[in-house]
């Protein structure tokens, strides 16, 4: 085995040194000595993206498959799974469960135990995966969470303001649900609360896809369809409207058991650029061309100063030798620490030089 070649980038955007612990059908992996471009090439169900999703959960939330913890630990532990990873900087990053606790999510930086919101604080994480290519035909539900991720590797903030929205919707939505009329003051404590974290959210939104669309709008039509971005606001942006729209919805969310009116309820709207058209009525492909052109935008605007990681699953391979060469330039213009993983390496040669290279077969990674 040969170590990956190290002159061409500096290491200071990535993880290293990560390790996977009884993570699905990683009963033990390692993967040290990484590189800017990071490659996992295996067969089908040999554990490449098991890999990614075990990085996914060093940043808030629940991965990129959205998984319940209990689904996560391999068949034959203790119930039990871990993820660390190195930081450039010498700071360790971890995550997993307990044997004694499987639905209890335990996050550490350099051994102290945090709040998973802290994750978005030390690195900002971004993937495309072949399930969001119907993103646009999805729900709306979909489109808010891919556009939250956005706006939180940008301001890692906004997990806070994500969990208040959410904590006061679900308050609001159980008095409102409740048999009694519910106490008009103990409602207006709980729109406030709503209606200023729902506002931080609502901002946030709309900033992070001003930011797109202007990166976008410098892009060419091609290889990748360039697509034009929209906000549709569900309610209300400032604290004090949406406070007002909440109030005066009460009687008609207590009929639909559920608040009608907020953050909870925005749409990003995308249209193919070139030809007007509404992204769920283009094409597969040109949904994915999409897709890639505001994950490359995005990554071009992460902070240099915060580590960054682009997870690709299955990408480069579902390209044509243009638009792949094109994808590889963009992203070694960029900043992130990029993962991409294939079933062979002919896609990559563009990069094999310069890449950290690992052979993934049935839950153990070999370095190349």
């Amino acid at each position: 085995m040969t170590a990956a070649p190290r002159c061409l980038y500096r290491r200071a955007m990535g993880l290293d040194r990560i390790t996977l612990a009884q993570f699905r059908n990683h009963r033990a992996t390692r993967l040290d000595g990484t590189a800017r471009f990071n490659l996992l090439v295996g067969e089908n169900g040999a554990g490449k993206t098991n890999v990614l999703e075990a990085l996914s959960l060093l940043a808030p939330g629940r991965g990129l498959r959205r998984a319940a913890l209990p689904d996560i630990p391999g068949k034959d532990g203790d119930g039990s799974f871990s993820v660390s990873a190195e930081l450039d900087e010498g700071v360790m990053l971890g995550t997993g469960v307990r044997p004694e606790r499987p639905g209890r999510r335990i996050v550490q930086v350099n051994g102290a135990e945090v709040p998973a919101v802290r994750l978005g604080e030390w690195l900002s994480i971004g993937w495309l995966t072949p399930a969001m290519d119907r993103l646009f035909a999805e729900s709306a539900g979909a489109r808010r969470r891919f556009l939250d991720r956005l706006v939180l590797a940008l301001e890692p903030g906004h997990a806070r303001n994500a969990a208040k929205l959410e904590g006061a919707l679900r308050e609001r939505n159980r008095l409102l649900g409740e048999e009694t009329e519910p106490d008009p003051a103990w409602l207006d404590a709980i729109e406030v609360q709503l209606a200023e974290a729902g506002s931080d959210v609502a901002k946030a939104r709309l900033r992070l896809i001003g930011l797109l669309s202007d990166a976008l709008e410098t892009l060419p039509d091609a290889p990748f369809a360039r697509p034009a971005l929209r906000y549709e606001a569900g309610g209300p942006i400032e604290a004090d409207a949406l406070a007002a729209a909440l109030a005066a919805g009460r009687r008609r969310d207590r009929t639909a058991q559920r608040t009608l009116t907020g953050p909870h309820r925005d749409e990003l709207a995308v249209t193919m650029a070139g030809k007007d058209q509404p992204a769920a009525e283009c094409s597969t492909g040109e949904q994915k061309a999409m897709l890639i052109a505001i994950t490359l935008a995005h990554a071009g605007l992460l902070d240099p100063a915060r580590p960054g990681v682009l997870l690709l699953d299955e990408v480069a391979a579902h390209l044509d030798p243009v638009r792949r060469e094109a994808l590889f330039d963009r992203l070694r213009s960029g900043t992130a620490q990029v993962w991409l993983t294939g079933t062979e390496l002919a896609p990559f040669a563009a990069i094999t030089g310069e890449a950290a290279t690992w052979r993934v077969s049935e839950g153990l990674a070999e370095r190349v």
